[in-house]
């Protein structure tokens, strides 16, 4: 008796929770869509609350979507969810967002989505854009368009400057730190590790493979086969050794 209970109370969970997602409220005499929020942050160490806050004013909890993964791209579950699926959004549904770079930092890749939901019908409001967030009336459906275009060819513009801007600092940390003689690879102050793959060790018995090649008596593709090694690989090696040696090429 207390399975059957469980089970459907269960039941009626998962129908009101289906009920939520596709109802319908009218307004006006005008059929209103429902409202979504999403939130996403890069890593499971960060937190949502700041986003989730902001949200809350204009959605129920149960309605906002979140994600924890990178906005590089869209391959996230929680965002998939809302084009796929009980959640998928459709004509008339409003989706709220706290800034534009929760959605998405890659231009072309935020571009095509905002089309996708201004081609559907769905609205997409930017907590943080005033302008987006304005209500439009019956038979002002322009401005709605001219909001979506100024969001597809400028905000996303804005958020990629950003993602650039981010790498130049990064790639102007690593051309800060020192070079280590031996592997010509930038090395962390901090770690003391070198950047980038590590550094390619010389196989056992190089030095003999690598004699008997320059006194001629065995190929390079001989000695490469022996070693183990890429051609690649090899002559990186063997100009290492020479290197180090004081051999003349």
């Amino acid at each position: 008796m207390i399975c059957n209970i469980y089970l459907q109370t269960t039941k009626l969970k998962v129908l009101q929770t289906f009920k939520n997602r596709r109802m319908f409220r009218k307004r006006g005499g005008r059929k209103i869509g429902k409202t979504v929020g999403y939130a996403r942050v890069s890593s499971r160490e960060q937190n949502l609350d700041r986003q989730l806050i902001a949200l809350r004013e204009y959605v129920p909890e149960d309605m906002i979507v979140t994600d924890r993964a990178s906005g590089k791209d869209f391959n996230r579950a929680g965002y998939q969810s809302l084009k796929h699926g009980i959640g998928k959004l459709a004509k008339g549904d409003t989706l709220y967002i706290k800034s534009l770079d929760r959605f998405s930092r890659d231009k072309n890749a935020a571009k095509k989505e905002l089309q996708y939901f201004s081609e559907n019908g769905i609205r997409v409001k930017v907590l943080d854009i005033p302008s987006t967030m304005a209500e439009i009336s019956e038979g002002q459906e322009w401005i709605l368009d001219m909001i979506n275009n100024i969001l597809i060819e400028v905000l996303t513009s804005i958020a990629e400057n950003e993602r650039s801007m981010i790498n130049a600092r990064q790639a102007e940390g690593i051309a800060a730190m020192p070079i280590d003689e031996k592997t010509g690879k930038r090395t962390s102050r901090r770690t003391g590790r070198c950047i980038g793959r590590p550094p390619i060790q010389f196989p056992e018995h190089f030095e003999f493979y690598y004699r008997k090649w320059k006194d001629k008596e065995i190929t390079a593709t001989s000695a490469m086969k022996t070693l183990g090694l890429k051609t690649n690989s090899f002559y990186k090696l063997a100009h290492r050794y020479e290197t180090e040696h004081g051999i003349a090429p």
